[in-house]
């Protein structure tokens, strides 16, 4: 008998978890934690890491878990890479549902990164004000160049002060509009925009924003992960689970 895990946290994830549920398919929607308030679920979840590939293995084993769909965020690549090795291990399936990465279109001015830290490089220079759409993970690590005014764009409200000199927090959960992407980048008199490739539809209305205001954008691309299967919507994903 199929049971499912969905390793969830983005917005197709949700989708799968509501489809899933429609068919009245058995499944355990999984979050990391990052977030305070996650989005409900319509079905039986769980909250926080599961101790590497190792405590993944024992819960997929304990479970009976038949189908792994990794729906975590694209830079989430460590837990990508834990799916991987405990399916193998377990010998259950896995795919991915994951987005298309955003590619430059014309009138774009991306400067395309690695990393972070490269991310933190590439802002050397004279002050501006920066709008980082990154979450709140590596924010520390932008101190580097106190220079500038962030702007970092969040979930939740930070519970403690956060590690910038000069900053002013805006908190929203997305999807977000083009209209309110204007307005945001326009009221924080933002110069330049350091984001993640994340991809979708959800989070790309910053970047159309910013092709509209003429504003360079420091894009960091996605992580290498190792070969697997993917897929890039939500039909795929029921279509491989039946």
């Amino acid at each position: 008998m199929i049971k499912i895990l969905i390793l969830g946290g983005t917005s197709e994830a949700s989708a799968l978890a509501s489809a899933v549920a429609k068919r009245g398919l058995p499944a355990i929607f999984s979050y990391a934690g990052r977030v305070a308030t996650p989005k409900p679920q319509p079905l039986p979840t769980r909250i926080g890491g599961f101790g590497g590939v190792s405590g993944l293995a024992a819960f997929v084993a304990r479970e009976r878990i038949t189908h792994i769909v990794d729906a975590t965020h694209p830079f989430a690549a460590q837990m990508s890479t834990n799916v991987l090795a405990a399916a193998a291990q377990c010998s259950v399936k896995a795919t991915a549902l994951t987005r298309p990465a955003w590619r430059p279109v014309n009138g774009d001015q991306w400067q395309s990164v690695a990393s972070i830290n490269e991310a933190v490089s590439a802002l050397a220079g004279p002050p501006q004000r920066i709008l980082l759409a990154i979450g709140r993970m590596h924010l520390a690590a932008f101190a580097a160049q106190p220079q500038h005014h962030y702007v970092p764009r969040l979930v939740d409200q930070p519970t403690s002060p956060l590690p910038l000199a000069d900053v002013s927090t805006v908190i929203d959960r997305g999807p977000f509009t083009l209209e309110s992407d204007l307005a945001l980048l326009e009221k924080q008199r933002i110069q330049r925009i350091v984001c993640k490739n994340a991809g979708g539809e959800g989070a790309a209305s910053k970047l159309t924003a910013a092709r509209a205001l003429g504003l360079p954008v420091v894009m960091i691309e996605r992580p290498h992960l190792p070969s697997r299967l993917e897929a890039h919507t939500v039909d795929e994903v029921i279509n491989w689970l039946t």
